[in-house]
């Protein structure tokens, strides 16, 4: 009995350690790591921007009326050489009045080519297309409703006179913030994974994964994603440095989103982003087996330790109600799991008569995040039969 609970013991605090060192000892690191260290500097400048390669902006757009007219805005009214850009937009089948303003304003800017599918393929169908046709040396993929700034090209771009960088991300801040649902909690996760995606690529060129809303990537170090793959934005980055080159984040290619405030949207949301995470994973698993690379070691560190935190928790759980009554320590252990697993039932009670506790939120939001990692992960392993996507409601 006493090796038992030796083992069972070593197993629980081992688990405890891997998700304390994902969520907390591993983005310390990271800050030690990369205090006074700057990101590339060989880029182009002021005096050189007649040198600024063509680019071509890729997106994918579905009943996207209410925003993409002031995304196209957005897109020329930049400070990037206009006769060095094209705009490549793929309805996928909209059965809104998204493909009349497109066209609208394909008549005063004739860099836009509308591509209006007639059947739903899904947003990684599209883009693999788009880039096919795209003229340019550099693919600026981006979604409808993130709004550039007019420097927002350029600082993308400017990266790409360094040939080692393949990738760079673009910083998304977010708007619309609410209390009374869960955007502030999910501001402040994107804010805490722009921090941890712009160390990796200053100190490696690691940065693990892309945020799909903006990043460019040189068009010959793209690979069409995989039918039904979800999370396209991963998987093209994870392309990149298996094949050697660097992807990094720049923070002053900002841009605009309006985050979801329904936990709801959010939730399903999560559930098709981990479908794409344990999809990627079984095709990129290899990386992760060099812990003494960058790439290596941000992508189990930062992703793959994430992603099976929820099986971590549930162990830890399972673990305590086995040894409760073997030690004083794993009966209070289990007691404060009990109390923090009912915090969401507390909190949607509290909702209920609109008091809204920021803590309290940022513990649902943390395990709803996870219980949507439970069901993508066996959803995954069911099978994905189609990747065709609903967009996630906003707040406009």
């Amino acid at each position: 009995m006493n090796l038992i609970f030796l083992m069972l013991s070593i197993i629980f605090w081992l688990f405890v350690l891997l998700i304390f060192h994902s969520y907390i000892f591993f983005p310390l690191l990271l800050k030690i790591l990369a205090k006074n260290k700057k990101n590339n500097t060989f880029v182009w400048d002021d005096t050189d921007r007649e040198n600024l390669p063509m680019i071509s902006v890729v997106m994918a757009a579905y009943n996207e009326q209410q925003v993409i007219e002031e995304k196209i805005n957005s897109i020329f009214k930049t400070n990037y050489p206009l006769d060095k850009i094209e705009v490549l937009i793929g309805s996928d089948n909209s059965s809104d009045n998204t493909n009349l303003i497109i066209s609208t304003y394909a008549e005063e800017y004739k860099q836009i080519k509308l591509f209006a599918f007639t059947q739903r393929q899904g947003k990684a169908n599209i883009i693999n297309q788009l880039a096919e046709k795209a003229q340019g040396e550099i693919l600026i993929l981006t979604d409808a409703n993130v709004y550039f700034t007019e420097s927002t090209l350029y600082h993308l771009v400017k990266h790409f006179r360094n040939n080692t960088i393949s990738l760079v991300g673009g910083l998304i801040l977010n708007t619309n913030l609410k209390k009374n649902g869960i955007s502030i909690q999910e501001k402040t996760y994107l804010t805490n994974e722009n921090i941890l995606k712009y160390r990796e690529g200053v100190l490696w060129g690691s940065m693990i994964g892309a945020f799909g809303g903006i990043y460019a990537i040189r068009k010959n170090a793209y690979h069409p994603v995989p039918l039904n793959f979800y999370m396209d934005d991963f998987y093209i980055t994870l392309h990149v440095l298996q094949d050697g080159g660097k992807a990094i984040q720049e923070l002053e290619a900002i841009c605009y989103e309006d985050i979801s405030n329904l936990m709801k949207e959010e939730f399903r949301r999560k559930i098709r982003i981990s479908i794409g995470n344990f999809q990627n994973l079984s095709v990129f698993w290899k990386i992760a087996l060099s812990l003494n690379k960058g790439n290596g070691f941000c992508f189990f560190s930062h992703k793959i330790l994430r992603w099976f935190t929820p099986f971590m928790l549930i162990d830890c759980f399972i673990i305590s109600l086995l040894l409760f009554n073997q030690s004083s320590i794993f009966e209070y252990l289990l007691y404060m799991q009990l109390i923090l697993f009912s915090i969401p039932l507390f909190d949607y009670l509290l909702k209920k008569i609109n008091i809204h506790s920021v803590l309290l939120r940022f513990i649902t939001h943390f395990l709803s995040m996870n219980l949507a990692l439970l069901i993508g992960f066996f959803r995954f392993f069911k099978g994905v039969e189609s990747n065709v996507w609903q967009p996630t409601k906003r707040n406009q």
